[in-house]
């Protein structure tokens, strides 16, 4: 995680710096979060960042198992504000709530509640709660979500996660395994820049000597 988080300080240093610009970003979903999601389009960068649950979604048993019930499949009338449960209840938004990460990046929560979920023939496949289903969305990061999903399932998003697959984590297993690099040994943002800074100088020097 350190690493991610170092990664994409040294690109608002980038950015403020304005030495290069940067038109196109391919990550894995360690690195889809809100907070980068921002950073990205703030800076008009097109961002081919999966999210935590991308892959899964590629997988047709997954979509078969949470199809119905999962809250990302809740129908959700975004004019008035409100969810659908799968058996057709309202889910009417009761209240908003902010939550700070780590790093401080705000994020604003929307919670839905349906009003009698008692003798609902679906309840036990749809939630375990003793109470009326609450759901929690993001209204922000699924948008966000959204946008990278329509990239990352275009043919320009299919190509980036196939080269990256090959000219990216070959570098981080040669450092991990080859080199036993598995940990900063190092504390703060500064000093973990120049502990990784020498070990990308080392991998770079041996490719040269190959």
């Amino acid at each position: 995680m350190m690493l991610k988080v170092m990664v994409f300080a040294y690109m608002e240093n980038i950015y403020s710096s304005r030495k290069i610009e940067i038109e196109s970003l391919t990550t894995d979903a360690g690195y889809g979060s809100e907070e980068n999601y921002e950073l990205l389009e703030h800076h008009e960068t097109e961002a081919f960042v999966k999210y935590n649950t991308f892959d899964k979604e590629q997988d047709e048993n997954y979509q078969k198992k949470y199809k119905t019930f999962s809250k990302e499949h809740l129908h959700d009338n975004q004019e008035q504000d409100f969810y659908v449960c799968p058996m057709g209840q309202r889910m009417e938004k009761t209240y908003e709530s902010v939550k700070v990460t780590k790093t401080g990046f705000k994020q604003t929560l929307s919670h839905y509640q349906a009003k009698n979920c008692g003798g609902c023939p679906m309840r036990s496949l749809c939630h375990s709660s003793k109470n009326n289903r609450i759901i929690e969305r993001n209204h922000n990061l699924e948008r966000h979500k959204a946008l990278a999903r329509k990239r990352l399932q275009s043919e320009e998003g299919i190509k980036k996660r196939k080269k990256r697959c090959y000219d990216v984590e070959p570098v981080f297993a040669h450092l991990k395994h080859n080199h036993h690099f598995k940990r900063f040994m190092l504390k703060s943002m500064k000093k973990v820049e120049i502990e990784f800074g020498l070990h990308a100088l080392a991998h770079n020097l041996r490719k040269k000597v190959a």
